[in-house]
């Protein structure tokens, strides 16, 4: 199946493939024949759809075609229009392809007829670059991003085609040099030259002011010196000679310096007419730029969108059930099997991959001692033994979500380099949830932390805490919607002390930038807390999400306080292709009290790799540096323990260190409940985090009002109620600003707002100013006494 792999989409749903040089096949037919087999080009840095290793099926030979006669093709002037072979991948190898060269811009299509509808992709001549291989074969590469391995039906085809190419290419560069430094206005909107000329008028107003003032100082201080110098003639007091000779060169200085002024202002008018029509032109240069990138992505998207609907009404393979098996990679990233861009009327499929283990390392574990005796038992065969829930039943399911037919890119497109927390999105892209309780959700594998409290050993509790760090990730797999951002003041509880021993409370203790403070408690001896600021950003081709803020463990027995940060997440395929999401990136777990530290390393996904997806590896050492457990899993499925043993060296050294033969399954995925697909793919706990619930604080996420519209699939009374919120949010900013204002004016003190249950002080572990728990809300609510809560809703 490595040829399959080597074929992935760039518009698919899951990555595109990534620049990978690689050697090129010899050629079966002898060197420079244009009728056998042509020779496998090099792998290039960015071919659409991906190649890979090894030859593919194709005209005569491997990776070849059969030269057919004639190309079909025509010039007309600088453009020219014809057939010829494109390298697709090596599945299918070159493939007859319909090329359009015009306007500096070479493009291709599958027929003369797509030319229409359907663009397959696109090379500016202006930045490209252009090789000839042999006498039929030529590559037009751009620098990386795209790189097309083309092959003419005959020599002359070929150099008919190159001529052109570079000639076009030459008359681009022109161009573009032209836009650049000329001051040619050809191509300058008239709206732009209006107001360059508008601006040029009131600068050119101004300076004939300024000179008008100019002559009338000149005219009066020349008077002004002629009274003075009658002045000096009378026969006054020496006193009054000497003042009056003072103050005429004073008069001389002031029409010296006037006269500098309106010089420097006739100068800086000269300067700005020179070069305002360079300026003029970088600037439209600019937007057209922007204009072109916003059509090309805005075409891409309904291509995508034509193409969804036409697959929707194909016949698919069945998929897999979710939460089964490797059915969440298959969802999310399932590139191994991908074809090209172009040749999407075939799929393949290939069987997941998983971390293979010999048979003789089962996952074994016992109790709390990860080192001990093996048990039979594996952790998430105890967790199904957990007591069910006394308190109330909780709800299975949900609204299904409906399914509406959503533009993203309408959206998107004015949001690229953008904080996305600061532009108001409709619910369409959320999912029910607010981010308050998306930060709860954190807490689905809180036994790992019961079970960490139990241990002895703090390297091995260690091991536990690192397992429930990359579990927390385990949830975003499938969720590629947005959480709501929540109000300021905002609140989420979820009191689990008599089922699973634990109670959490989050509070949003700021707007801009958006940050949320977290608490939990458990009776089993460990109490969770965290300050989280979301960043994210929109880069084109996918969303960055960067978590700010530390997250503190702590064990009651021992004292044990562990600390660590949260990793990026990328959602990817924006625009064109199948959402799909990736963590990456590393994260150190320290435990102030021992010195002992577990690094974790979530490696980004590859599509050449030939390691399983989503892959986590870590290290637990001791404060020197020696190594005590391995880690290996998937943040997405599992994470598996082995105990590192010293090796005996010569002269009593210690020698290479071994691992103990055997695992310890620390952390294994809940399966998703029964039509998660249809909810969301919430799990199981996200789907009880907004139920109903009596005694909750006013300002409890359960009671927001879009939240639930949206919940219950009327989305456009959601919109509308959301923009409700936002507005009276945005009034009480601006009371609170007013407030502050008058407040300095009057010199006297203000509180700027401060979060009802946190406070805001210095962390003495970490040195940082984060916002701690201070206690007061459980017992608000047993007394059911919400006076101090905000109207926010």
């Amino acid at each position: 199946m490595s040829e399959l792999r080597a074929a992935g989409p760039v518009s698919g749903p899951g990555p595109g493939p990534a620049a990978a040089p690689g050697p090129s096949a010899p050629a079966a037919g002898g060197s420079g024949g244009c009728s056998g087999p042509a020779p496998v080009p090099p792998l290039p840095s960015a071919v659409p759809g991906g190649v890979g290793p090894g030859g593919g099926p194709g005209g005569t030979g491997p990776g070849g075609v059969t030269a057919t006669s004639g190309s079909g093709s025509s010039t007309s002037g600088s453009a020219r229009e014809g057939w010829l072979f494109k390298w697709t991948n090596y599945i299918k190898g070159y493939q007859r392809r319909w090329f359009v060269l015009s306007n500096g811009l070479l493009s291709y299509y599958r027929s003369k007829a797509e030319m229409r509808h359907t663009c397959r992709g696109t090379i500016n001549l202006a930045t490209a670059n252009i090789t000839v291989e042999d006498s039929c074969n030529f590559i037009i590469s751009n620098g990386g991003a795209q790189t097309y391995h083309l092959k003419a039906s005959s020599e002359v085809e070929r150099q008919r085609w190159v001529t052109a190419l570079e000639l076009a290419k030459a008359k681009a560069v022109k161009m573009l040099a032209e836009s650049d430094e000329s001051g040619d206005e050809e191509s300058v909107s008239q709206t732009d030259k209006t107001e360059l000329q508008n601006t040029l008028r009131t600068l050119s107003s101004k300076v004939e002011d300024l000179s008008t003032c100019n002559d009338l100082i000149a005219k009066h201080g020349t008077a002004l010196q002629r009274s003075l110098s009658e002045l000096e003639t009378l026969k006054l007091p020496a006193e009054s000679n000497e003042k009056i000779k003072q103050v005429n060169e004073r008069a001389t200085l002031f029409r010296i310096t006037s006269n500098a002024m309106i010089n420097a202002c006739r100068d800086f008018l000269m300067l700005a007419q020179t070069h305002s029509k360079k300026w003029q032109k970088s600037l439209q240069y600019e937007r057209d730029q922007r204009i072109r990138l916003e059509e090309t992505l805005e075409q891409l998207a309904k291509q995508h969108n034509h193409l969804e609907r036409a697959f929707r009404g194909a016949t698919v393979l069945p998929a897999s059930t979710p939460g089964r098996g490797g059915s969440a990679k298959d969802e999310c990233c399932p590139g191994k099997g991908d074809l090209s861009d172009e040749d999407d009327e075939n799929e393949f499929f290939d069987a997941p991959e998983i971390i293979t283990m010999p048979e003789s390392m089962g996952h074994k574990r016992t109790g709390s001692n990860i080192s001990g005796a093996s048990s039979d038992v594996s952790l998430d065969e105890q967790y199904k033994h957990q007591p069910e829930d006394t308190k109330k039943e909780k709800r299975t399911r949900i609204p299904n979500k409906p399914n509406y037919s959503l533009n993203l890119w309408s959206i998107m497109k004015n949001c690229i380099g953008k904080e996305l927390s600061k532009i108001p999105m409709p619910v369409n892209f959320n999912e029910p949830l607010s981010m308050l309780q998306r930060l709860t959700e954190d807490l689905e594998y809180h036994e790992l932390l019961d079970r960490a409290a139990k241990c002895e050993s703090s390297l091995e509790q260690l091991c536990y805490v690192a397992a429930f760090t990359v579990s927390s990730y385990s949830t975003t797999v499938l969720r590629t919607s947005k959480p709501f951002n929540p109000l300021l003041g905002e609140t989420f509880e979820l009191d689990r002390l008599e089922e699973n021993g634990y109670r959490s409370l989050c509070e949003q203790v700021s707007h801009h930038p958006p940050a949320a403070a977290h608490h939990a408690h458990s009776k089993h001896g460990w109490t969770l807390r965290q300050e989280i600021k979301i960043t994210s950003k929109f880069r084109g081709k996918y969303l960055s999400i960067m978590p700010l803020g530390t997250i503190h463990c702590i064990f009651h027995s021992t004292g044990n306080h562990y600390t660590w940060k949260k990793v990026t997440t990328t959602v990817h395929n924006i625009i064109v292709g199948k959402l799909w999401i990736d963590q990456s990136g590393e994260i150190e777990i320290v435990n102030h009290k021992t010195g002992d530290k577990c690094n974790l390393k979530f490696v980004p996904y590859s599509y050449f790799s030939r390691d399983v997806a989503r892959k986590v590896t870590g290290e637990v050492t001791d404060p020197s540096g020696k190594v005590h457990f391995l880690l290996l899993g998937t943040w997405d499925e599992k994470m598996d323990c082995f105990k590192v043993l010293p090796g005996s060296g010569e002269n009593g050294a210690e020698g290479r260190q071994r691992v103990e033969e055997g695992s310890v399954l620390l952390w294994k995925r809940n399966p998703l409940p029964k039509n998660a697909e249809n909810m969301y793919y919430f799990s199981e706990l996200a789907l009880t985090l907004n139920a109903s619930e009596s005694g909750t604080a006013p300002t409890d996420s359960r009671l927001r009002p879009d939240q639930r519209l949206m919940e219950n699939g009327r989305w456009d009374e959601a919109n509308a109620e959301k923009q409700r919120l936002e507005e009276k949010q945005r009034i009480s900013r601006k009371k609170r600003e007013a407030e502050a204002m008058k407040a300095t004016e009057d010199g006297a003190s203000y509180d700027p707002y401060k979060a009802l249950w946190f406070e805001r002080k210095k962390d003495p572990v970490t040195k940082e100013m984060a916002h701690v728990y201070r206690g007061g809300y459980w017992e608000s609510k047993e007394k059911q006494d919400w006076s101090s809560c905000p109207d926010i809703f």
